[in-house]
């Protein structure tokens, strides 16, 4: 099938060559005179917007088309026309290849209960990564589900009871207490110095069934981004680079990247919607 516009060069060609009309023309080809007629308006806008895109891309390797494109409209405030963009987007050969996927045929699980303000339920896991010399490390997230906003990336080798203890005290010295925190069954979570902690502060640890990480969808879906945006991209020579990088990873997450659970908008902006 051939395309409009070459249908139109066709016409303009036979036009110019075989001194027939353009009426005749454009019945020949199958286009219609104002399309013959038409001409570009180039744009200055066009460039600005493969700017954009080209930095995007750049700096933000996993993004695709969706996420730069809610970037723009809804964090830099820009108001393109989806199609203006993709087809820049497509112009400029951005386009991430998406992996098809098999996936096992499985019971629907529980629908995850969607909190109605902050502070009424966290999600905390570790993630695991190896630094240049190959010794291990351990990162410890956590998220409040009610704006996917993370609360935290804690960075070392070693990450026991207390030091989750820790983290989760230095957060709620300014964001407030929660009345449950989501975890898997990890030796950390089940040890008896944190029921005790969270018995003292009044907080409900809500643990999920062994075997079942969809239970905890929410932070597990968050250690996929973290995984893919960054974590996956660098060599770390020292626990100070991670925890340098992942610190100014999460205000850029928190502030200017949007989500697709958010409706496109980012932790931030639904927090202040709030």
């Amino acid at each position: 099938m051939v395309k409009p516009s070459r249908r139109k060069e066709m016409a303009q060609a036979a036009v110019a060559n075989r001194a027939i009309s353009i009426r005749l023309a454009c019945s020949i080809f199958v286009v219609s005179e104002t399309c013959y007629r038409y001409q570009a308006k180039l744009s200055g806008e066009n460039a600005l917007i493969a700017d954009w895109l080209v930095r995007l891309t750049h700096n933000q390797r996993n993004w695709g088309f969706g996420l730069c494109y809610l970037y723009l409209r809804n964090v830099k405030g820009y108001k393109w026309n989806h199609k203006r963009v993709y087809r820049i987007y497509r112009e400029l050969e951005l386009n991430l290849r998406i992996k098809p996927k098999k996936r096992l045929v499985r019971q629907k699980p529980e629908p995850l209960a969607v909190p109605t303000s902050i502070n009424h339920c966290w999600s905390m896991d570790f993630m695991h990564d190896q630094l240049i010399d190959g010794r291990s490390y351990r990162l410890f997230n956590v998220i409040d589900d009610f704006n996917r906003e993370g609360l935290a990336i804690e960075v070392d080798f070693s990450l026991p009871a207390s030091r989750v203890i820790r983290a989760l005290d230095q957060i709620i010295e300014w964001r407030g207490k929660p009345k449950q925190i989501r975890c898997d069954n990890g030796p950390e979570y089940i040890s008896n110095l944190l029921a005790t902690w969270a018995m003292s502060r009044g907080i409900e640890l809500s643990y999920i069934q062994p075997g079942n990480p969809q239970q905890n969808a929410y932070v597990e879906r968050y250690n996929r981004t973290v995984r893919y945006d960054w974590l996956n991209h660098y060599l770390f020579g020292s626990i100070d680079e991670v925890q340098n990088h992942s610190t100014q990873w999460l205000w850029t997450y928190n502030n200017e990247r949007p989500n697709m659970a958010l409706n496109g908008i980012t932790p931030m902006m639904k927090l202040a919607a709030a």
